[in-house]
């Protein structure tokens, strides 16, 4: 997306993506890899930099509304659906991250 910082790129996809409105992080939470799979089935590697997102509002209707299904889940549920180890590992330190204890 041109010049923009990461972070600013990750507000704009949650937003565009999903309708999600809030502030991205500056520092990455982390990256991870996967094989976007293109035309005749070729898979390119792709390098994703992630943020972490607090989220302020969410839009009942945006720009990529009806091409993905959207559900909130916990970390664990999120990490259980996903195949990327590295991805995995990302959701795993997030949730440790913000656990809260209630003794």
């Amino acid at each position: 997306m041109g010049d923009k910082p990461g972070h600013e790129v990750a507000r704009q996809e949650a937003f565009e993506e999903a309708g999600v409105v809030g502030e991205a992080e500056m520092q990455p939470a982390g990256h991870y890899s996967y094989g976007k799979f293109i035309d005749h089935g070729v898979a390119v590697p792709c390098r994703v930099q992630v943020h972490a997102l607090k989220v302020t509002s969410m839009l009942d209707d945006f720009k990529e509304k009806g091409k993905r299904a959207l559900e909130w889940v916990t970390p664990e549920i999120a990490e259980a659906r996903v195949q990327e180890a590295e991805l995995k590992q990302l959701i795993h330190r997030f949730s440790e991250r913000f656990a809260t204890t209630t003794d």
